[in-house]
């Protein structure tokens, strides 16, 4: 219940209301574009610090590698069992859009632990970065490979397959990962007196541009559940399941490895998230045919509250329980 007196969370719930409400309240895109760009480039200092004084080890490492192999399995996982039920395009969209991740849903969890005074390694911000493209990939592969299947079909005009170099450079350039990747690696550069030096602008600012981001992504949110209307309630038992069940497996692997219960607990929450800015953004040049209303609604609609408000001290919790501070 903690997690529902959180500041920013309240206003979180509060932009839910408003926009259930139909309210004219509403944060500009340039802001909005603007303070998730501030989110990234404090996590990324944050981190890059907090790297700087740990070092590079081999729990860093194994934190790395579990990352991809999540970010790999997921979105392989997802279309095995959604291409069963759905055509294959829409569900190698959806299995991209949860096999990548949610930047501000592991935002959110990091101040979650700092709040609780919970330790985690800084590291865990590249392994997110890590995961935001495999997801990607695997999914213009398998986009590609139903394409030439249909193509062999009679009397059917499918769309060209899409070019991996393309979407390689689209994935390892887009702008909020570098960011990300680009203030690690000035945080991890700079130590202890850059730390200092910017303490003003990554920590004390960072609460409260996360509530105002929150409240951003309340309304966004509240706004986008009409898109689920008339979908498969299939679909929508997918949206609420997947998230437990990816990082119940993500568990499972963290803990065979040894990882600790913070690095652990972030690794949880990055497989149970879904993405509703980069991927989508990807989806729509790369598989034109598949139906965003399913990939965005469900992530945005359905994923992100339930991971906002329930499952970050959920899986917080397990993953201290399961092996302990």
């Amino acid at each position: 219940m903690q997690n529902f007196v959180d500041p920013a969370i309240l206003f979180f719930v509060f932009g839910v209301f408003a926009g259930l409400a139909r309210s004219n309240l509403e944060i500009p895109p340039a802001i909005s574009r603007f303070l998730s760009l501030y989110l990234l480039m404090a996590l990324g200092l944050k981190g890059g610090f907090a790297l700087a004084e740990a070092g590079l080890h081999t729990q860093v490492l194994i934190c790395l590698g579990a990352a991809v192999a999540m970010a790999s399995g997921i979105p392989l996982l997802s279309y095995v069992v959604l291409k069963k039920f759905i055509g294959r395009l829409d569900a190698a969209a959806i299995a991209a859009t949860y096999g990548s991740v949610s930047a501000v849903t592991f935002i959110t969890a990091v101040q979650y632990l700092d709040t609780h005074n919970l330790p985690y390694g800084g590291h865990m911000a590249a392994a997110m970065a890590l995961m935001e493209s495999p997801a990607i990939l695997l999914a213009v592969w398998m986009a590609n490979k139903a394409r030439a299947e249909m193509r062999n079909k009679p009397a059917n005009n499918t769309p060209q397959a899409t070019s991996m170099g393309h979407v390689w450079h689209e994935a390892l350039t887009d702008g909020s990962q570098l960011l990300l990747l680009g203030a690690m690696l000035i945080g991890f550069i700079s130590g202890d007196q850059g730390q200092a030096v910017m303490k003003p602008f990554s920590v004390d600012l960072f609460k409260g541009m996360l509530a105002f981001f929150l409240l951003d992504m309340g309304l966004l949110a509240a706004r986008n559940v009409g898109r689920l209307k008339g979908q498969p309630a299939l679909l929508l038992l997918y949206a609420l399941l997947a998230p437990p069940i990816h990082a119940s497996l993500a568990m499972v692997l963290g803990g065979w490895l040894g990882m600790r219960a913070g690095d652990l607990a972030l690794l949880m929450v990055l497989s149970a998230s879904a993405s509703y800015i980069a991927v989508p953004a990807v989806l729509r040049h790369t598989i034109p045919e598949a139906n965003p209303s399913l990939y965005f609604g469900m992530s945005l609609g359905l994923t992100f509250p339930l991971n906002i408000l329930l499952g970050i001290p959920l899986y917080v919790w397990a993953a201290f329980s399961w092996v302990g501070i």
